[in-house]
């Protein structure tokens, strides 16, 4: 399934737009609870407003909440990015740790965040278990564990270290095009001569190519007719 994966995804990437790794934190704690498109579409105003940690902790709240309005939760998400300005002047001089026990000290951040910047912008790797990994690799019998930590550590034990970052952007982009919530491609998937969760969405090759979305498609739906 991996290979397959690694076949399916070759150019899997975070898809979040960022220059630096405090950009990258800002966006991750941004995208809570919205999609990565929302996110992109307010991060270019303020990544040009907000420059530095301490730009940040000494934002107008005001200002700061209207930029990031679209994004949702915009009250919480204004606190936690002043917060994690403050924090970052204070103990890290300005910079974003690469640790990931440092990154879960910081205001909004947990252990998926810290392991998308470990793994993007410093290439440390981590396994990234949002909403997408988890309910896929549940979906693969790969674990049985529902807490992300639990899952993080058995999928960990499972895959090649070097492999965690581009794993997880590979099992999020197949969960965001092929192997939806609600109604998976079944018969379109690569992965589905391997999967023990086949026929949970439709089987048929026409009716399942219909669901599948992404740049990827052709080579996803070619993929599946060279089976």
């Amino acid at each position: 399934m991996l290979r397959c994966l690694t076949d399916a995804y070759p150019d899997a990437h975070c898809e979040l737009d960022f220059t630096t790794p405090l950009e990258l934190l800002i966006a991750v704690v941004l995208s809570a609870q919205t999609t990565d498109v929302r996110v992109n579409e307010v991060t270019p105003a303020l990544f040009a407003r907000y420059r530095t940690a301490a730009d940040y902790a000494g934002a107008d709240r005001t200002e700061l909440e209207e930029l990031i309005r679209p994004t949702g939760f915009f009250r919480a998400k204004t606190n936690s990015l002043m917060g994690l300005g403050a924090a970052l002047v204070e103990r890290f001089d300005g910079e974003v740790p690469r640790k990931l026990a440092d990154l879960v000290t910081l205001p909004g951040v947990g252990r998926k965040t810290a392991n998308v910047v470990l793994g993007n912008a410093f290439d440390v790797p981590g396994i990234t278990v949002d909403t997408h990994f988890g309910r896929l690799v549940r979906r693969w019998g790969w674990t049985a564990e529902e807490d992300p930590v639990k899952v993080e550590h058995e999928v960990g034990e499972l895959i090649p270290r070097k492999e965690w970052t581009m794993l997880s952007h590979r099992v999020i982009f197949h969960g965001r095009r092929v192997c939806h919530a609600r109604k998976p491609a079944c018969g379109a998937c690569p992965l589905a001569r391997d999967c023990p969760s086949y026929g949970a969405g439709p089987t048929g090759f026409e009716e399942a190519a219909k669901l599948v979305k992404g740049p990827e498609r052709d080579h996803l739906l070619a993929m599946v007719t060279k089976q």
